[in-house]
């Protein structure tokens, strides 16, 4: 009997130490650390890098509207084949950028002596008019100065997100587009206001 005890300590003791082995060896453990933690690390640094170069390109589009305004409010008149040289100079700004599907209005607003501000023309990248001459436009309230005249540019580009976890991206199609609009009000510098002689 004392002998079955013996037998059955040693081998509770052999089994102990063959746990405390186990629990103790730690060499995979990186791997599983890494196994965890790499996607979220992953995620992180394309979240960043989406977030960055997000900012850059809608930094750029908010100077390429800036930059067309400014050069129309330096006019005492416009045409239709001076907007559309327009449509150069933000590809010139958005450069290397591509500019594929990329869209432009300008639009000359009068603002009348009670502050209400009206569309007198405007002009899209394909010679239209995108809103209709006399209707109400949209003016921040600080630009509102009555018997003035302003130029709005806007300009708008789509810009593919490549992160695998954007909004709408599948399996199949690990991209997805979103368009960064940015517009830009300007005065006008010479005279009371800038016409578009061949605008509607």
């Amino acid at each position: 009997m004392l002998r079955l005890q013996r037998h059955a300590i040693r081998r509770a003791g052999t089994h102990a130490r063959g746990l405390w082995t186990l629990l103790r060896d730690r060499s995979g453990a990186g791997a599983i650390e890494f196994a965890f933690i790499a996607p979220i690390l992953l995620a992180i640094y394309l979240s960043s890098f989406e977030i960055t170069t997000g900012y850059t390109t809608a930094r750029k589009v908010l100077k390429a509207a800036s930059t067309v305004a400014d050069i129309v409010t330096r006019q005492t008149s416009v045409d239709k084949a001076f907007l559309n040289g327009m449509i150069d100079t933000a590809e010139a700004t958005l450069a290397p950028d591509s500019t594929q599907d990329m869209t432009m209005k300008v639009t000359g607003i009068t603002i009348d002596s009670t502050g209400s501000a009206k569309v007198l023309w405007s002009w899209n990248e394909l010679g239209g008019a995108p809103y209709a001459k006399g209707a109400n436009a949209e003016v921040p309230e600080d630009m509102r100065s009555p018997s003035s005249f302003l130029i709005r540019a806007e300009v708008t580009l789509p810009h593919q997100i490549l992160l695998f976890l954007a909004s709408g991206a599948s399996a199949t199609n690990s991209a997805t587009t979103i368009d960064i609009h940015r517009d830009f009000y300007y005065r006008q510098r010479l005279g009371d206001e800038i016409a578009c002689t061949d605008c509607s």
